[in-house]
């Protein structure tokens, strides 16, 4: 069974860089069917974090699907009011049936279907608490939110972890499974400039409820999505930055706001590397 992420030690950014290289190169990684599946990539700023969303950080782990729903369902209107923005969602009552379901659920998750789905990674973005964990198709993207804020203490270690999707995958109820949502949604303009996706961990026992994710780990055999954690020492974190700035991949770039500008203007002035 594969119980946790391959966890691989590096001392440098070049290191990550080969180390990522070996990886791309491997046989039917990321691939699904025929059509080549990209990897997806997601930074963390402390190496001894977990994979975990805001939903379970806000102690909500294991929540039913329908419930989460009918919260997000009720909100909304308040939300549409203060954004101007309107959202098209199914019904609560339509969602509580289906969750009751295994299957049907399971071909929405499986094919990104997920009810709601436009909604959710907007709330995602702004800060309500979410089952959506958000990954990027770009290490660097990844790397950028690793190394961003200043480390805790000294000799802290960042991660970027790797997920790939497996070309054949099984399931069953009562077992937790990882759904890649993929990229096609309509929703607010980060999600482009960071070339984001989302993933869902879940599981069916009586209905549809999320699932942590070290919950799926253990769930998955061998044979099914591959997961890589790679630890950088944080100490890397102004030659990575002052490189990504050279290429245009900062703060503004990446958020395009007026708190942005002011991140990027006081990262080259005051955290560059110097000469």
């Amino acid at each position: 069974m594969c119980k946790n992420p391959e966890e691989i030690d590096v001392g440098t950014w070049e290191e990550f860089n080969a180390g990522l290289e070996t990886l791309s190169a491997q046989p039917n990684t990321a691939q699904f069917s025929d059509l080549p599946l990209p990897l997806l990539f997601r930074g963390q700023e402390n190496s001894i974090w977990p994979l975990s969303t805001t939903l379970e950080r806000n102690g909500l782990q294991n929540m039913p699907f329908h419930d989460y729903y009918r919260i997000i369902a009720r909100v909304k209107p308040q939300i549409e009011s203060f954004t101007g923005k309107e959202w098209q969602i199914p019904s609560y009552p339509e969602v509580e049936k289906e969750c009751q379901e295994f299957d049907g659920f399971s071909l929405k998750l499986t094919f990104g279907r997920l009810p709601g789905y436009a909604y959710m990674a907007y709330l995602r973005h702004h800060g309500f608490p979410s089952p959506l964990l958000d990954w990027s198709r770009s290490p660097f993207v990844a790397a950028y939110f690793a190394f961003n804020r200043p480390p805790a203490k000294m000799g802290d270690k960042v991660s970027i972890y790797v997920f790939s999707e497996a070309r054949t995958r099984g399931g069953s109820n009562q077992q937790a499974f990882i759904h890649r949502l993929g990229p096609y949604v309509g929703t607010h303009k980060r999600h482009f400039l960071q070339q984001s996706e989302y993933t869902m961990s879940a599981i069916f026992d009586s209905g549809w409820r999320f699932s942590r994710y070290e919950e799926a780990f253990y769930a998955h055999s061998l044979n099914q999505d591959r997961f890589w954690k790679f630890n950088i020492p944080s100490s890397e974190r102004t030659k990575v930055l002052t490189l990504f700035d050279k290429y245009n991949l900062n703060a503004l770039s990446l958020f395009e706001s007026e708190e942005s500008l002011m991140e990027t203007l006081a990262s080259r002035e005051f955290q560059r590397e110097r000469p």
